[in-house]
């Protein structure tokens, strides 16, 4: 309690002080001079450590207790087959040589020589020599004897950017007018002999770049004539022809269209006897005919994406250059369509053209006709034509289809009455229509069956003429092959013709008379082939042929019946 009262008495006595002094002062300044014990409170550590709060929190593991199951699993073992393993060449070996010879039932001779070099990629090099020929008699008519001999040779080479062929043939074919009835007739005069001599060339290139320019060049020359007159002073009174071509062209694909332009020139100079003169003491007139036909085809090609959609189209302009000069336009235009992968396969187009004629195409269809002819150039002007095609199994196929077309200058064949004793033909041209409907079918099981059946109808509308001459209405072809263990072949045709109508000068039996012209209806055409090959081994076989099955003594031209029932029996060997 004293402790208490002296701290009292020192504050009073310190506070009286200092208001006395503030008061004794002058002036706004104090001055307090004091002393203290003041206390201060006793400081205290945290113990807690600083924390990160972090904000993504773990995700909780859920755990799933598994089911005590037994379950005891089985194995199967599948078999496998053992693998076979054919040992086989790559490639067949390549024999160089090919020969076949044979003798027929009428005296008919055949001999045949094939060669070419062996496998390879670059050089192809070979020859062909071709021999058949007739001494047999032939009942009723004239002597009917021929002879063909074809000789042909050829080399070319096979380069990556490019390719050409050279090719030169021979052919000497002789035959005679038997077409009537004497069998002691002179042979010599009735005898015909054909010469024909070519050579041609062509070049080729191959760009593989899908934009590569592609170009083609080809040259040909050809000499025809017939037989000459034994006496000199008749020496120029036959018939003699030369042709020559150039054919060239080239296309260019940009993208999915193809653009390409050809490019034709022939010339053919056709001349029998002496221009201007005739032969003494007869009726032949000299006569001379030069053609020379400018071909120019610019078109355009195009298809679809997935090759379904194919299409095309242009134009062809053509100079005939002769006695008259003409200048033509004929449409180029085809387009088909593939449905359902190729099993069926529409098509359409409109074309035209202008062919040239000469008189080895005249001879090439009936060797019967006469040496003097005229020739004038076939003129289509248009060829409409709609069809289908496909396929009935991975085994047969089809096609058929549908034509219209307007052809000036149609040459057609009727019996001679001026120059020749009616046993040869002269050639008459006339403007027509004509229709055609064509189908066929065929069968193929690998290369052991193959049949193919093909049928034709034609309707002819001609402008001077009430029918084309010795052209047929319908035609059907069978053919078919079988093939026994690689051992035995045999192949077997077929064919039938009718409706053929020829023209005769005088009323008769079964002869239609209209507008001053008889026809004369002929009979129907049939004539069956079968031929059986045995091959002994790889490299030697034997062979039977028999033509004419039927029998029939059917008649290609007017009064030229041909042979009955022919054999004939021969080998081949390779070497």
């Amino acid at each position: 309690m004293k402790r208490g009262t002296h701290i009292l008495t020192l504050v009073s006595a310190v506070l009286i002080g200092s208001f006395s002094n503030l008061f004794g002062q002058e002036g706004n300044e104090v001055i307090l001079v004091t002393e203290g014990n003041r206390s201060i409170e006793t400081a205290y550590r945290q113990t807690s450590q600083p924390k990160i709060l972090d904000t993504v929190f773990p995700t909780p593991t859920t755990s799933y207790p598994l089911l005590s199951i037994n379950y005891e699993p089985t194995f199967e073992i599948p078999k496998i087959e053992p693998a076979k393993v054919n040992l086989q060449q790559k490639l067949p070996q390549l024999y160089n040589g090919y020969a076949r010879i044979g003798i027929g039932s009428i005296l008919m001779p055949l001999a045949e020589v094939y060669y070419n070099n062996g496998r390879s990629r670059k050089l192809n090099y070979g020859g062909h020599l071709h021999h058949i020929s007739s001494f047999g008699k032939m009942r009723n008519v004239a002597p009917a004897n021929f002879d063909r001999t074809n000789v042909r040779g050829f080399v070319g080479i096979n380069e990556k950017k490019y390719s050409w062929d050279v090719e030169s043939y021979y052919r000497n074919q002789g035959l005679h007018f038997y077409g009537f009835p004497n069998e002691n007739a002179n042979k010599d005069s009735i005898a015909q002999r054909f010469n024909t001599f070519g050579l041609k060339g062509g070049f080729h290139s191959h760009a593989h770049d899908s934009l590569g320019l592609n170009w083609k060049l080809g040259l040909e020359y050809r000499h025809f004539n017939d037989k000459k007159p034994k006496a000199d002073s008749l020496k120029d009174w036959n018939a003699r022809e030369n042709f020559f071509a150039i054919r060239a062209g080239g296309e260019y694909k940009w993208g999915r269209e193809i653009f390409a332009v050809d490019l034709d020139i022939l010339h053919n100079s056709y001349k029998y006897g002496v221009l201007k003169d005739s032969i003494p003491g007869g009726v032949n007139v000299g006569l001379e005919t030069k053609n020379t036909i400018i071909s120019l085809k610019p078109s355009i090609s195009t298809y679809s994406k997935n090759l379904k959609l194919k299409a095309k189209i242009g134009v062809d302009l053509t100079a005939s250059l002769g006695a008259k000069n003409k200048v033509y336009i004929y449409p180029i235009a085809e387009v088909k369509y593939s449905l359902f992968n190729d099993i069926l396969i529409p098509y359409a187009g409109v074309t035209g053209g202008l062919t040239q004629q000469s008189f080895k195409k005249i001879t090439d269809e009936n060797e019967f006709s006469l040496s003097n002819v005229s020739l004038q150039n076939e003129h289509k002007a248009a060829d409409g034509f709609v069809g289908i095609k496909g396929t009935l199994s991975k085994r047969i196929g089809f096609n058929a289809f549908i034509s219209f077309s307007h052809v000036k200058n149609k040459a057609l064949f009727v019996t001679d009455t001026v120059y020749s004793g009616r046993n040869r033909f002269n050639v008459i041209y006339d403007t027509m229509n004509i229709t055609k409907i064509e189908g066929s079918i065929y069968y193929q099981l690998k290369e052991k069956v193959k049949i193919d059946l093909i049928g034709r109808y034609y309707s002819y509308s001609a402008k001077n003429n009430i029918f084309a001459w010795n052209l047929p209405q319908v035609q059907f072809i069978l053919r078919g092959s079988y093939n026994l263990y690689d051992k035995f072949i045999l192949t077997a045709d077929v064919s039938l013709e009718g409706g053929r109508r020829v023209q005769v000068f005088a009323a008769g039996d079964d002869v239609l008379e209209e507008n001053n012209q008889y026809a004369l209806k002929m009979g129907f055409l049939a004539d069956a082939n079968i031929s059986l090959e045995y091959r002994y081994n790889k490299r030697v076989s034997a062979f039977l042929n028999l033509n004419n099955v039927a029998a029939q003594r059917y008649k290609r031209w007017y009064n030229y019946p041909t042979q009955g029932f022919q054999a004939m029996i021969g080998v081949t060997f390779r070497f």
